[in-house]
């Protein structure tokens, strides 16, 4: 079967090719049942706005560009996923570009992707988007851009972000694992490049400080957002001659590397070994036992993203021009439990 067309659409909501089409860009002066005939039309004959066609016949871009430099694969299709789900809602393509976050030349690969692929703007996800100076670059490029970035509050230093309050949901993580009776919980951490990674080890060293208990630097091993590293780090914790009763670990993805780990030592989960995560990954459902985490809800996180950064490309009035924030919240598995009475 052919593609559904313009015209298709057009003759199934009995309109002109213009009012479907300026349906299609949400422009205003569209009545409203006249708005839902066209939607109820491309609904039913499943039609898709070709970008790159709407592009060449306008000077304005119709494609969005996803960049990132992440080597956690759940967190970058969940992410991926929320920005395709407004793309999809309004007709704009999207174009996924993995950075090397490191390199001297990021800010001119990024201008010139920008220029060649005829992108409208970018979402930039971390840790891109906590170095100000690429961000101050891009912008004086004059690339429109929304950033995620860690935060506990708006950061209002003068452009497009959603920010994600790690700090507190790690800081719940750990007092979660205090309530439960461990005094030595050791923390890996993600990479340094990442804010996220210092927000998390600030909520958990807040925590240890508010509950009373003295940190231990010897319970602290770096990383990077990895099974690996979670597995070498949990390996070193738990050869200590005092080692941990739990671990926390920065993301879902250390965490599965600190249940192989425990696996790997014969230590049973979570009797012997208390073990919790952060994202809440698909992973931290299908694993035994389940893990605890922190829900960070990255699909809606590039919905609050990819929205932002539209609004800021059509300069719509009514649409909010607010900073967007999202709270990770404590989800309580089967991975921890109270350790057991010493002997």
């Amino acid at each position: 079967m052919r593609k559904p067309t313009i015209k298709d659409v057009a003759a199934r909501a009995e309109v002109s090719l213009k009012t479907v089409s300026r349906v299609i860009n949400d422009e205003a002066g569209v009545h409203a049942r006249t708005r839902e005939q066209v939607r109820k039309a491309i609904a039913e004959l499943g039609y898709q706005p070709d970008p790159s066609a709407r592009s060449l016949r306008s000077a304005q871009s119709y494609a969005l560009g996803l960049l990132y430099d992440n080597p956690n694969p759940y967190y970058v299709i969940a992410m991926q996923n929320g920005v395709l789900s407004v793309c999809r809602e309004t007709g704009y393509g999207l174009q996924i570009h993995p950075c090397d976050a490191s390199s001297p030349g990021l800010a001119d690969e990024i201008v010139q992707l920008v220029r060649n692929a005829r992108l409208a703007g970018i979402v930039l996800a971390p840790p891109m988007s906590e170095q100000q100076p690429l961000v101050d670059a891009l912008l004086a490029a004059g690339v429109k851009l929304v950033r995620i970035v860690s935060a506990s509050s708006d950061p209002q230093d003068g452009s497009p972000c959603v920010y994600v309050d790690d700090r507190d949901a790690a800081y719940a993580i750990t007092g979660h694992l205090i309530q439960l009776g461990h005094q030595r919980i050791g923390f890996l951490w993600g990479g340094k490049s990442h804010g996220s990674s210092w927000s998390r080890h600030q909520g958990y060293a807040d925590a240890l400080r508010d509950y009373g208990i003295a940190a231990d630097p010897e319970l602290v091993v770096e990383g990077d957002y990895s099974f690996d590293d979670g597995f070498r780090g949990a390996r070193r914790l738990l050869a200590l001659n005092d080692p941990p009763t739990a671990i926390f670990g920065s993301n879902d993805e250390i965490a599965a590397g600190v249940l192989a780990a425990a696996r790997s030592s014969g230590l049973n989960v979570p009797y012997d070994l208390s073990i919790a995560g952060f994202e809440d990954s698909p992973f931290s459902k299908q694993s035994w036992p389940a893990l605890t985490t922190a829900k960070q809800a990255t699909e809606d996180i590039g919905r609050l993203a990819a929205r932002r950064l539209l609004a800021d490309i059509r300069e719509q009035p009514d649409a909010p021009q607010a900073n967007a924030g999202i709270s990770p919240e404590l989800v309580v598995r089967g991975s921890t439990a109270p350790p057991r009475p010493k002997r």
